[in-house]
């Protein structure tokens, strides 16, 4: 490891600790070094604070050092006024040398131009160290900027034979098959506090009546959708009931919906007679929602898979059998990493088109 990777490795790190604050802002972390030795750091806190370069110059005890100093940051540094001034026009202003940059900001408003400015200003730039870490880092904040889409999880448990679920008569009385151990559904929590928004058909919200919120993990819960073509689903159902927000994708032809004035729901119509999967994901992408988690059924998840709509997949197989049930989509190709905890293999797949997860 060089010493410009070493200090960027130290960049990501600290920019980890703003993973369920800085959104939709990427992470970023900043080191300061002088003469061989960190002088100061920083990373992105929340949306709308300080970026993690100011941050990181403000934890210099002696800013004359600044002067002799070299910054490193894992993202490039803004060019533009939003919530806060631009971060390369106060490095310029603080006469700091030289920086090193991990990659570069696909954002419209930055895209290279803050590269520019600072070398337009004299300043020594050096781009793409740990360039692949640093993208997988903020893979969200890429996929979002690139695509024009959220980034996609799909997520599901399943049986050690396959199965999503036992053969159930009555959706009403019979409850779903618990595949999760306390710990493990702890797990499914901390993954939903790290996505703003969660989808589910019309029959997983009818059969499994779930809330789609944050009970085991501390954070903000992601916002709720669900697709009910015709507008058929129960005025009861917890999703309707609680007061907070959830979107409900219907096809532009059906009936005003029951729910549809309880308080929390919005109803956006959709074209039904078209694929509805690039309408909902440009209806997010307009709502600046970068990341979005399925916890749908076998049929919700399998029209993302196969239309290539993901960018990782997790998931839980409980080393029960049930024999018999609905069959879990099949796992389609990609980078695949396993993990067993109390006797269930968790499963991540990665996407091969997408950063390499960190």
């Amino acid at each position: 490891m060089t010493t410009d990777e070493k200090y960027m490795s130290r960049c990501i790190q600290l920019a980890r600790n703003g993973f369920y604050g800085a959104a939709p802002n990427p992470m970023v972390g900043a080191v300061i070094v002088h003469d061989g030795k960190i002088i100061g750091e920083g990373y992105h806190v929340r949306c709308g604070g300080p970026h993690a370069e100011v941050n990181a110059i403000r934890s210099v005890g002696n800013p004359e050092l600044l002067k002799e100093s070299t910054i490193y940051v894992s993202l490039e540094p803004c060019s533009h006024y939003g919530k806060t001034p631009p971060c390369a026009d106060l490095i310029v202003e603080k006469g700091i040398p030289r920086v090193v940059v991990g990659c570069m900001d696909p954002f419209a408003k930055v895209a290279g131009r803050g590269i520019r400015k600072l070398q337009e200003a004299g300043i020594e730039v050096t781009v793409g160290v740990l360039e692949a870490e640093c993208l997988a880092l903020n893979r969200r904040f890429m996929t979002f900027h690139t695509h024009r889409r959220p980034y996609i999880t799909l997520k599901w448990a399943e049986s050690a034979d396959g199965f999503m679920d036992g053969l159930r008569t009555d959706y009403e009385k019979e409850k779903p098959y618990a595949f999760s151990t306390p710990y493990t559904r702890m797990l499914v929590h901390r993954c939903r506090a790290g996505h703003q928004a969660i989808l589910v058909g019309r029959q997983t919200a009818l059969a499994d009546n779930p809330l789609l919120n944050l009970r085991l993990w501390p954070g903000k819960s992601p916002l709720r959708l669900v697709v009910d073509r015709n507008g058929s689903l129960p005025k009861h159902l917890a999703l309707f009931n609680d007061g907070a927000e959830t979107r409900v994708y219907l096809d532009a032809l059906s009936v005003h919906p029951l729910y549809g004035e309880q308080a929390g729901v919005t109803c956006v119509r959709l074209d039904f007679s078209r694929d509805i999967l690039p309408q909902v994901l440009d209806d997010l992408y307009h709502l600046s929602v970068q990341s979005l988690l399925v916890e749908g059924g076998r049929r919700l998840l399998e029209s993302f898979i196969s239309a290539g709509l993901w960018d990782e997949i997790r998931v839980e197989q409980s080393p029960v059998w049930l024999k018999e049930g609905v069959p879990s989509p099949s796992w389609p190709h990609g980078r695949i990493r396993t993990t067993e905890v109390e006797r269930h293999l968790l499963v991540h797949i990665l996407s091969s088109r997408g950063s390499s997860a960190v």
